[in-house]
């Protein structure tokens, strides 16, 4: 038996179903029409923005980060809740102006942006986190050729890393940014030719659940911030501080201490350097704040035993939940939160192996799984499945095609 990860706190028993924002799972797929569907709750998303809001200093605006999930109406609530967007494509900024969101409030990183992309992201205005000194001459040519100071701040390498991320944005050779030895030329350059200046991008990785390696890590983000405007002799009006915020997906994973990464940064405002007494401070969230909200609900199909292990075939799979599948960056497979979603309340009584329904082995939700009894018909529900979930699949594998959405 392999031990499944924690089911995040936000969702309750109705009638001995999984229940979302008040309605049971059975109900909710009715009304969707079909499995595989993903549910996303409102209430669980707007708890942990007050959860942060709450730890963190006044100061400090929330981004949201919407490669962890461009879902429209999920974009478009967020745009009432949060202080800014974080966007890493041209299509993502169409979306982004789509949802309601002011230039003012995007800034756009990646590497490889197009020049159609600099142009339109100088024409409306939105701040470009330049990845290469390469992309910040084009940036200025477009912004020349548009006769706009074109907004731009410089996403920096750093020399650190963030202890115990799973995915890492700094430290040695990368994709990302600018090398920080380099940056305080640059960052001239770039005042001289008449931009508007915007600050620095400092994202060092990413789902960590050490708090005090966060906070080191937006200790490190500090220092260096204040070290590189000093060097270059420019102002920093704006910090995109990076994020890092994880959350448990698996066995023994546990929550982040958020309280003790806010009363770090509290201290840490307290005695910043004068060149960072007047900047704009964010912090950049993705899957932290919608990745619990979701749950992806998909049916059993068929019920089958082979050589006494018994399989739990669904409609859904990695083609939906590529991640939950373990074929999203992960070494190692382990289980992700799972539960038959109308037995909810119901005690464990066998071990099964879940799969999905595309023709190989990859296609694994759950191994080894110690699950109430389930039959053909019954729901199953993956939970975390709010970030890098139907965006961040092949959902054309096979023929299969997308799953249903909804925020509830």
């Amino acid at each position: 038996m392999k031990p499944l990860g924690p089911i995040p706190p936000y969702f309750e028993t109705i009638d001995g179903q999984l229940a979302i924002g008040g309605k049971t799972a059975s109900a909710l797929v009715k009304e969707a029409g079909d499995t595989p569907l993903f549910v996303y709750s409102k209430d669980a998303i707007l708890r942990r923005i007050t959860e942060l809001r709450d730890a963190l200093p006044d100061r400090v605006r929330l981004h949201y980060a919407m490669k962890a999930n461009p879902y429209a109406p999920l974009l478009e609530f967020m745009a009432d809740h949060v202080d800014g967007l974080d966007i890493a494509s041209g299509g993502e900024l169409e979306q982004a102006r789509g949802a309601g969101y002011l230039p003012r409030e995007i800034s756009f990183a990646g590497p490889g942006k197009r020049d159609r992309e600099l142009f339109a992201a100088v024409r409306a205005g939105v701040t470009l986190n330049l990845e290469s000194e390469g992309e910040g001459e084009r940036a200025l040519d477009a912004g020349k050729a548009l006769g706009i100071a074109p907004r731009l701040a410089i996403r920096v390498n750093p020399s650190f890393e963030l202890r115990g991320s799973g995915m890492k944005m700094g430290g040695g050779a990368k994709p990302f940014g600018i090398d920080e030895e380099r940056v305080p030329a640059f960052a001239r350059k770039l005042v001289d030719a008449g931009a508007n200046w915007r600050g620095f991008h400092i994202y060092s990785g990413s789902q960590a659940l050490d708090a005090d390696a966060i906070i080191e890590s937006q200790a490190n983000v500090l220092d260096l911030a204040a070290r590189l405007g000093k060097e270059a002799g420019v102002p920093v009006p704006h910090l995109n501080m990076g994020g890092g915020f994880g959350i448990p997906y698996f066995d023994r994973d546990t929550p982040l201490d958020i309280a003790a990464i806010g009363a770090a940064l509290k201290s840490q405002f307290a005695d910043l350097p004068q060149i960072l007494s007047e900047t704009n401070f964010a912090i950049e969230l993705g899957r932290y704040l919608v990745g619990e909200a979701g749950v992806y609900l998909t049916r059993i199909l068929d019920r089958k035993i082979s050589h006494g292990t018994t399989y739990l075939v669904t409609d859904g799979g990695l083609h939906h939940q590529l991640a939950a599948s373990g074929n999203f960056g992960t070494v190692v497979r382990r289980n992700y939160p799972v539960a038959i979603a109308n037995h909810f309340g119901a005690e464990p009584a066998e071990e099964v192996n879940v799969v999905g329904c595309l023709c190989t082995p990859l296609d694994r939700l759950a191994d080894q799984a110690h699950l109430p009894r389930a039959d053909v018909g019954d729901l199953v529900a993956v939970f975390c499945a709010g970030a890098y979930g139907a965006s961040a699949s092949p959902a054309t594998f096979l023929g299969q095609g997308a799953a249903r959405e909804m925020l509830v």
